[in-house]
């Protein structure tokens, strides 16, 4: 590994042979990079099959039990009757209003905490005397419940968007602080020297090796603070909340509406998972920037 001097800047490139080749290329690894698209396509649609069975086998199992069993519909409502409280609400409106506003305040929160998150993980991660200084508030304030900051929230900010999207945000914030505070302490510290040597300064040896570095560990950080979000959702969603997927889960509760408890149980877990699988576009593209 060495650094190639690029538009002024010092970037690392793969240390070639006297050749003038790497060795990847040497070894022959171009001759198979025609073939690897399609078995990354076989690997894929494997994946995505394999994923698919015990979801289905469990939707058997809840079809022919609610079907063939003696438990009543209040407590276990068939898929049919699941599909159709879900076309009552949308014939209503109301489906679509709920989805839209949870997925708001969800990538709202989300986007907050994260770069937070984020800032505060980068500070933590390269600064020893921020770290003595931060780390023992932030892991205190990281073991409190997401239902004991409501009461707080409420009374500082109100029973509207704010104190909602501000909780979503805490649950957002500590996944990515944890993992790239982590990722950063455990960087390579022959390429910061190296780096260093070439004369980059502190934020171009963060952006140039640093951040490269820890790219896999930032969007895992950001992956882990998406489902967070969805799971501090519901807990925000009960401040003095009239709309959303939280609120359709307890409005359902108080009213005995088991089948709309399940719609909601499922949207969540859909939303969470398409969410979850864009950020994984995302990451792909990133590593394929700095690979």
């Amino acid at each position: 590994m060495s650094f190639d001097e690029r538009g002024g800047v010092p970037v690392l490139r793969p240390s070639t042979t006297a050749e003038g080749r790497s060795p990847a290329s040497r070894n022959g690894s171009s001759s198979t990079t025609g073939t690897s698209a399609p078995r990354r396509r076989r690997l894929g649609g494997r994946s995505i099959i394999l994923g698919l069975i015990v979801p289905a086998t469990l939707f058997v199992a809840w079809l022919l039990t609610s079907e063939l069993s003696d438990i009543p519909d209040f407590l276990l409502p068939s898929p049919g009757q699941v599909v159709e409280a879900g076309v009552e609400l949308a014939n209503s409106g109301l489906l679509a209003t709920f989805v839209l506003i949870s997925l708001q305040r969800v990538l709202l929160g989300f986007v907050i905490g994260a770069t937070v998150g984020l800032a505060l993980g980068a500070l933590v991660g390269l600064s020893r005397l921020a770290s003595d200084l931060l780390s023992p508030l932030l892991g205190a304030i990281r073991a409190v419940p997401s239902l004991a900051w409501v009461p707080l929230l409420l009374i500082y900010l109100g029973i509207f968007e704010e104190p909602k999207i501000t909780l979503i945000a805490i649950g957002a914030a500590f996944p990515v602080f944890t993992t790239v505070s982590g990722a950063l302490r455990h960087v390579d510290p022959h390429l910061v020297e190296a780096g260093r040597a070439f004369g980059l300064g502190r934020l171009q040896l963060l952006t140039t090796v640093q951040l490269p570095a820890v790219v896999p560990s930032i969007v895992s950080g950001l992956r882990l603070a998406l489902a967070q979000a969805w799971l501090f959702l519901v807990a925000a969603e009960l401040i003095a909340s009239s709309i959303g997927l939280g609120y359709l889960l307890t409005e359902s509760q108080n009213n005995g509406r088991m089948d709309r408890i399940y719609l909601a149980i499922l949207l969540l877990a859909i939303l969470g998972k398409a969410t979850d699988a864009l950020v994984g576009l995302g990451e792909r593209a990133l590593l394929k920037r700095w690979s």
